[in-house]
């Protein structure tokens, strides 16, 4: 995502439009290669289309990738779609750092809150959508703790969708403490990432503090419980 446009201080001054804050939390370990992290970077690529598509979402939505294959890498810094995004590229290798790129995920997260604070922009209920075709190979008990902090206070939404059989559910309901995790139907990256721009897109046009009913029954074309 070279062309990608970080979104920095300057920026928030010109534009104060309330901003929805997304961190994406993707597993690209050695499991996900194939066909599954060639449907993931479709499904990517459908998601930041569809926001720059939507005039509101394009200067509301700010999306951060962080992804954990064998190293946490920032992938994407918290990113403006008011250009047109190009495609994503990820690479699968390694093991699965989960705990780790949860905690670069919300640290991220915080600093991207006090520009927000510091700018005098509002801001939406942050989301952290966490992706995973396995079980995590690091520690995970910091990263589950801060989670059910933020998500008690009601200060993070959690989307925790496994991939593929060998996705750990009970680990993916640790970080998920107030929504059931899913299962992604096959390799449904597409559907699914278009229910989330949808879901984004909904939000973006309310009030931040207004409480927004998403989507649940076109959850069935893409998820499992």
């Amino acid at each position: 995502m070279s062309n990608s446009i970080p979104v920095s201080e300057d920026d928030l001054i010109k534009n104060p439009t309330p901003r929805v804050p997304i961190v994406l939390c993707l597993d690209t370990s050695y499991s996900m290669s194939g066909d599954p992290i060639n449907e993931l970077q479709e499904g990517m690529q459908m998601f930041f289309q569809s926001l720059y598509d939507d005039e509101i979402a394009k200067h509301s939505a700010e999306v951060s990738v962080v992804t954990f294959g064998g190293t946490v890498e920032k992938f994407i810094e918290f990113t403006s779609l008011q250009e047109e995004p190009p495609p994503p590229r990820f690479q699968a290798a390694g093991h699965t750092p989960m705990g780790e790129a949860i905690v670069v995920a919300l640290d991220s997260l915080e600093a991207r809150k006090s520009q927000y604070q510091n700018t005098g922009v509002d801001y939406y209920q942050p989301w952290l959508v966490l992706m995973t075709d396995g079980a995590p190979t690091d520690h995970i008990e910091d990263a589950v703790h801060r989670v059910e902090r933020l998500v008690e206070r009601r200060t993070l939404s959690v989307f925790a969708i496994g991939i593929g059989s060998d996705a750990d559910m009970d680990v993916l309901a640790r970080f998920s403490p107030n929504r059931h995790p899913l299962r992604l139907d096959g390799l449904k990256f597409k559907e699914f990432f278009e229910w989330l721009s949808k879901s984004v897109q909904r939000v973006s046009a309310s009030h931040p503090g207004q409480n927004v009913e998403l989507d649940t029954d076109t959850i069935k074309q893409w998820g499992i419980v």
